[in-house]
């Protein structure tokens, strides 16, 4: 494809700031093209913040033989973890066994079995949960992470918490990823590789015009009109109502949104590691230690009506996450232990499945090349959106063949240029070069800015020079860099997204900071205070 070079005209115009459309702008402008990113709210605002939390190859995938999918996700953990020590981490999932566990009745597995072993009635044997732990620990080429174990829960501290009758125990390696951090470090690395990134800026309409894709968008900057030379929809949940009705193309491609539900409860139990639960309806949910004093429960899978930003978490979920949990826990989890909920939608590609769970969890890129270039993005997982962004720009290469190879595994996000298994010994340096940190800020800061933590802190000889303080070790220096470096221009862009520390401040703290946010923002002082 013969291009014209115009300043004005991007290569490719992404819509969308979840992770999949960070990821392909990260990637992108890596080899050499000119991006422009439009997000209509905030990075990460919708799925791409509401995820259970995991690098995972999706352990349950197995019995829907979707090998490819799990071998891929495996595979990435270790890649991931060795790019981004201090937003993901290794994490051992404990897997409690007893003979009443089943299968959910629909998956391919549960009718294999069901034909073949009918006196099992739906039960699953643990020959077979063994089996699939082995296809798990092989089919990725495991290095970093420990293998699988089996537990016995009358002696290891796993049980403790568990009510008696789960005396043994399958022990196996998976990955925890700070989700949003993810997407807002994509989104930082872009522009250092010279992509342009527009948040709340809500592309309006986007036409061919000739060989250029013609794209209006509204933002803080009013209506601006972009020229590029193709177009990638990544607009998560909006994907299909970009097709239809901002791009105005007839498709029969479509979405299935799967709302998934989570809560958030007190610290349920004192150890580190995560518990699979497997419930007698053959569905599972996780239980995991959550920013050092909580524990989160999840998640559910319903297909989801209406409008992808109404998502919540129902009465009705967050009693099905507290009655399942309840099933294991020697304490029953109840209501007054919830401190929080949320609620996200999965846009998965619309395959025909008979439920939410069976719907697949695969990716599908669509290219339409009939004229400037249209590729729409369906589905995918957090845990393979690099590989997405590798396929994308493998599709859209015949476009762009000056652009430059694959280079993304491996290389550091901002901050994360240090051993994966440095978190420790780069908390001790900054509590010696910062010795008024406590334990837990210096920790919270170097799981969220990791080797650039230094910088952010500055000159700093106390809590005082970091300027305001707005709760819960959250101070006026770090609301800064968040605004100058990874596009923060509102409370909960911080508190919920950037951190988690809405967990821990009032309604009155973030009433504040919104506040001095708002003034920043308005007079533009918003570089950040150290340097």
């Amino acid at each position: 494809m013969t291009q014209t070079t115009r300043p004005d005209v991007a290569d490719l115009f992404i819509i969308g700031g979840g992770i999949n459309g960070c990821g392909i702008a990260r990637d992108a402008a890596g080899r050499g093209l000119s991006v422009v990113l439009a997000e209509q709210g905030d990075l990460a605002q919708a799925t791409s913040s509401a995820s259970t939390k995991l690098f995972h190859g999706g352990l349950r995938y197995l019995e829907y033989f979707e090998f490819r999918l799990v071998r891929e996700a495996l595979e990435e953990r270790e890649t991931l973890l060795v790019a981004m020590p201090h937003i993901a981490w290794p994490m051992r999932f404990v897997l409690p066994y007893h003979p009443d566990i089943r299968f959910e009745g629909d998956t391919p597995i549960g009718r294999t079995l069901g034909r073949l072993m009918p006196w099992m009635k739906g039960r699953r044997p643990a020959w077979l949960i063994r089996l699939g732990l082995f296809l798990y620990d092989t089919l990725g080429g495991r290095k970093i992470l420990p293998p699988t174990r089996t537990l016995d829960l009358t002696r290891d501290p796993a049980g403790k918490p568990l009510q008696s009758r789960f005396r043994h125990a399958y022990e196996y390696s998976d990955c925890w990823v700070e989700d949003s951090r993810l997407v807002s470090l994509n989104a930082r690395d872009a522009p250092q590789r010279g992509a342009t990134v527009l948040t709340r800026t809500r592309v309006t309409q986007a036409s061919r015009a000739g060989a250029l894709w013609e794209i209006i968008t509204e933002g803080p900057d009013g209506i601006r009109t972009h020229h590029a030379h193709a177009l990638v929809n990544a607009s998560g949940p909006w994907v299909e109502d970009v097709i239809r009705n901002v791009v105005h193309i007839n498709s029969t491609e479509g979405v299935r949104l799967v709302r998934g539900s989570h809560i958030v409860t007190r610290k349920l139990y004192d150890h580190d590691r995560c518990y699979f639960l497997q419930g007698s309806d053959g569905r599972i949910i996780f239980a995991i230690p959550y920013e050092q004093d909580f524990t989160l429960i999840g998640t559910t899978d319903k297909d989801h009506k209406g409008a992808a930003k109404d998502a919540v978490c129902t009465d009705e979920e967050r009693d099905y996450l507290l009655k399942f949990a309840s099933q294991y826990f020697a304490r029953p989890v109840t209501l007054k232990d919830v401190v929080w909920t949320y609620s996200g939608v999965r846009p998965l590609y619309n395959d025909g499945a008979k439920s939410a769970t069976a719907a697949t969890r695969d990716y599908v890129l669509s290219l339409d090349g009939n004229g400037a270039p249209l590729l729409n993005v369906f589905g995918g997982k957090i845990t393979t959106y690099r590989r997405l962004a590798e396929s994308a720009l493998e599709k859209l290469h015949p476009f762009f063949p000056q652009a430059k190879g694959a280079w993304t595994a491996r290389v550091p996000l901002p901050g994360g240029d240090f051993p994966h298994d440095g978190v420790a010994a780069l908390t001790r340096r900054l509590k010696d070069r910062f010795p008024f940190l406590t334990d837990y800020w210096a920790g919270r800061l170097i799981r969220a800015y990791g080797s650039e933590a230094e910088t952010l802190l500055g000159k700093a000889t106390s809590a005082a020079d970091l300027g305001r303080d707005f709760g819960a070790t959250l101070t006026e220096a770090e609301v800064r860099w968040l605004m100058a470096r990874e596009f923060a221009r509102a409370a909960a862009d911080v508190v919920w997204r950037r951190t988690k520390l809405g967990l821990r401040m009032s309604k009155e703290q973030v009433a504040t900071l919104d506040a001095f946010m708002a003034e920043a923002a308005n007079h533009g002082a918003i570089s950040p205070a150290a340097e």
